[in-house]
């Protein structure tokens, strides 16, 4: 819209210089966002992430393509957006529980070559699916894999059988310090047994550990809880 007085040319140059101004100012906030994201590839963000990105589009627009319109009421919610990024980033790092809700937990799809149907009927993934996947990792036959597990982002993890029948596929016992009770009942163990095992490598509580893990092997891997502090 032209200002009454004002010059075609000054009036361009202001609009120019508002969008210029709004595009870096948007390129900026969503960079923070990014970062704040950390080291992620897109294949494997998450729903709230995608949610994120969408909302912060959508703002995005408003804020380059209404140059009338005041900056603040762009900015404010993305202000907010990148908040809740950060929040929940924090969150996630400190509670697994908010981090399992919020990002969802990866499924096992594929059990020493068995299929679990109930698995897959409750993620929603249909046999189409899980063939697509298979072949990507250049597998064609279910009796060939000792795990596949449906990650959060929706990316097939295959683990291949070998010539022992064994495979390279570790069962998370505990994390961040916190028994992780679905890797025990696929190892169909119980806690009491973790205690024993975990006592057996020197640790007196799950708090000292930030993972553990077991093979096909049988053999119990621990990393401790801020070991290089």
């Amino acid at each position: 819209m032209l200002t009454k007085g004002k010059p075609l040319g000054k009036v361009v140059l202001g609009l120019v210089v508002s969008i210029i101004i709004r595009t870096l100012i948007t390129y900026l906030i969503i960079l923070l966002v990014f970062r704040f994201m950390g080291k992620r590839e897109i294949g494997e963000l998450s729903v709230m992430d995608l949610v994120v990105f969408i909302m912060l589009a959508e703002i995005a627009v408003f804020l380059i393509e209404n140059p009338d319109e005041a900056i603040w009421k762009a900015i404010v919610p993305m202000a907010v957006l990148l908040a809740i990024q950060i929040g929940s980033a924090w969150i996630s790092l400190k509670n697994q529980r908010f981090r399992n809700w919020f990002d969802g937990k990866p499924s096992i799809i594929i059990k020493h070559g068995k299929v679990d149907e109930k698995e897959m009927k409750r993620q929603r993934y249909n046999f189409n699916d899980l063939l697509l996947q298979l072949r990507e990792h250049g597998i064609q036959q279910v009796g060939d894999v000792a795990y596949a597990i449906l990650e959060p982002s929706g990316k097939l993890s295959v683990f291949e059988k070998k010539d022992d029948g064994s495979s390279d596929y570790a069962v998370v016992l505990i994390a961040d310090g916190e028994v992780q009770y679905s890797g025990l009942q696929t190892i169909r163990k119980n806690k009491q047994w973790l205690v024993n095992e975990v006592r057996k490598q020197g640790f007196h509580s799950f708090k000292e550990i930030s993972l553990c893990t077991i093979n096909d092997q049988g053999e119990v891997q621990i990393d401790q809880n801020n070991e290089f502090q």
